[in-house]
């Protein structure tokens, strides 16, 4: 931090957060989500990635689902077209909403158009030091790019009757906010969503990794920082010393959204993350279990942010994760 910085802060005169500083923490906090991706993968996961070719079925590339730039998916069309309705599975990529894009989970996605979905990734606004995205404006954008991509998958004669939303650290917090939030208005059933890693609140006390929850000066201006910029509106440190943040943050808050009518979930975890901190990830569990979501959380308790040293659990979290997909979406 500058020493100009510094000495504002040890005045104690500022009553709201320079955005410049809401998007330094974002950036810096955050984009160490790029740096371990989400997940390491040891040799078993070669059975959940698949290499795309030809012979798995069609794959269009960089379909436009708005004016941004970023604003374009991959469809992935299975080999059989002759089902009169398919599932549809989504999964939104990692990287700490500022880095990342969608080809990185082919192997991911393939593996998902393998098993008989039709599968999508889909690029969204990446949060830089000169533009306005946020979490809240990229969540805005999954939200409208899902009607596109079940329209173009439609229009290649794969018809949607429902699907799952997934993604891996930012993308899981997306999937998540898409799940429970705005399922409501989606094409077709949400009927299940998985993912890790993701942060799915925003109360400072959790954020003890970035230090969030000493309850001085100096952390409220840090909290008021960081949270205005993942939800891109200016909260004022008073905000953060009255609560009232919370409330503010709900359109980012995933975990917020979950009713008895949430998609059945799956969900991981490192004990040890220090990108999005993991009393956060408890908040979440708590809403599923008092909602009676079916659910499965898996906690990995050597592992962090990269969930890469519990690889007995990793099997046991895909494993789940192709349960649900088998019971929630079958393919028939």
């Amino acid at each position: 931090m500058s020493k100009a910085a510094d000495n504002t802060i040890k005045k104690k005169k500022v009553k709201t957060v320079p955005i410049w500083m809401g998007i330094l923490v974002f950036l810096v906090a955050f984009g160490a989500g790029a740096a371990s991706k989400f997940a390491i993968t040891p040799k078993w996961t070669k059975d959940y990635s698949v290499q795309w070719s030809d012979e798995l079925g069609t794959l269009k590339t960089d379909l436009p689902y708005g004016e941004g730039e970023a604003n374009k998916f991959d469809l992935y069309l299975p080999k059989d077209n002759t089902k009169e309705a398919y599932g549809l599975a989504v999964y939104l990529h990692a990287g700490g909403f500022t880095s990342g894009d969608k080809i990185g989970d082919r192997e991911m996605l393939s593996w998902l158009c393998s098993k008989g979905y039709v599968a999508a990734g889909i690029n969204y606004t990446l949060r830089t030091e000169t533009n306005n995205a946020s979490v809240l404006t990229q969540s805005d954008e999954i939200k409208a790019a899902i009607p596109q991509v079940i329209a173009a998958a439609r229009e290649a004669g794969y018809p949607i009757d429902k699907m799952t939303i997934a993604g891996g650290s930012a993308g899981h917090a997306l999937a998540m906010i898409y799940a429970y939030r705005d399922a409501g208005d989606a094409p077709v059933p949400v009927v299940f969503t998985f993912g890790g890693v993701g942060p799915s609140c925003f109360y400072k006390e959790d954020w003890d990794n970035y230090g969030l929850d000493q309850n001085t000066e100096e952390s409220d201006l840090a909290a008021a920082g960081l949270f205005s910029a993942m939800l891109g509106e200016m909260i004022p440190v008073e905000e953060i010393k009255d609560g009232s943040y919370i409330q503010r943050m709900k359109p980012i808050s995933a975990a917020a959204y979950i009713t008895p009518d949430a998609p059945p979930t799956v969900v991981a975890y490192g004990t040890h993350d220090r990108v999005q901190p993991f009393k956060a990830s408890l908040r979440l569990k708590a809403a599923l279990e008092e909602n009676h979501v079916d659910f499965k959380y898996i906690e990995f308790p050597h592992s962090g942010h990269g969930l890469q040293n519990d690889d007995a659990l990793s099997r046991q979290w895909m494993a789940a994760i192709e349960e649900y997909l088998d019971k929630y979406m079958p393919v028939k």
